[in-house]
């Protein structure tokens, strides 16, 4: 178990909006990575818990927080429409992101984003207005589709994990990867329906998620020292 440096829960402000999330960062952190969950979830989301948690034993940090504000989510739950406003998913992340830099548990340290369904839509898109910024991108089971033409700008290398027996949504990962121009991988899970729930399933998720980032944000030194974590 890693040694925490930093441990807090905040309110970030997005345009008139506060939003709630969780900050852990590693004593030794190289990296730090925001979380965009999924449709009708929230950053208590088990299975992102579960990905951010195996990150940390990789040297990474993460900041998981609610796209949604809890009236909105309240709202959304009846009528399921903001969790499909990729537009305003996205402005959300961007915003968190801008604040997040301006703080020190971002400084000195890499960015990137792990999204999963709707909020990976959310997480290309604004990885594409942010090239400089966003360093690696990871979508699980994600719905890169919704991203549009954005898919076309994005630059930040891109791993898109899908299960393989998630079939419509593997169909729509292949479809977008022919369409992201940088560097790009796509990773499926032999088994996995789209809530990755089969034995062993969401760890290979972690893991994979895991090398990517250390691929993608580590300092080459930083690569070989957690290489061997």
């Amino acid at each position: 178990m890693r040694a925490v440096d930093l441990e807090q829960t905040l309110l970030i402000p997005a345009g008139r909006k506060e939003l709630e999330g969780d900050l852990v960062v590693p004593a030794d952190a190289f990296g730090l990575v925001l979380f965009a969950h999924g449709s009708g979830s929230s950053r208590k989301s088990p299975r992102n818990v579960l990905v951010a948690e195996a990150l940390h034993e990789r040297g990474l940090g993460t900041l998981l927080f609610d796209l949604l504000t809890p009236d909105e989510e309240q709202r959304d739950a009846e009528t399921a429409h903001l969790r499909f406003d990729v537009p305003l998913l996205a402005g959300r992340l961007g915003a968190v992101t801008d604040w997040i830099q301006g703080r020190g548990a971002a400084r000195g340290r890499m960015l990137g984003y792990f999204g999963a369904s709707t909020g990976a839509a959310a997480a290309l898109v604004a990885a594409a207005r942010r090239p400089r910024t966003i360093r690696a991108v990871v979508s699980r089971g994600g719905r890169p589709d919704l991203a549009r033409d954005a898919l076309e700008r994005v630059q930040a290398p891109t791993l898109l994990i899908v299960g393989g027996a998630d079939h419509a949504v593997l169909e729509l990962n292949e479809d977008a990867l022919d369409r992201i121009p940088g560097a790009k991988q796509l990773a499926i899970i032999p088994g996995a329906t789209h809530l990755f729930e089969e034995p062993g399933a969401l760890e290979e998720v972690a893991r994979l998620a895991g090398d990517w980032f250390l691929d993608h944000l580590a300092a080459p030194a930083e690569t070989r020292q957690h290489a061997h974590v």
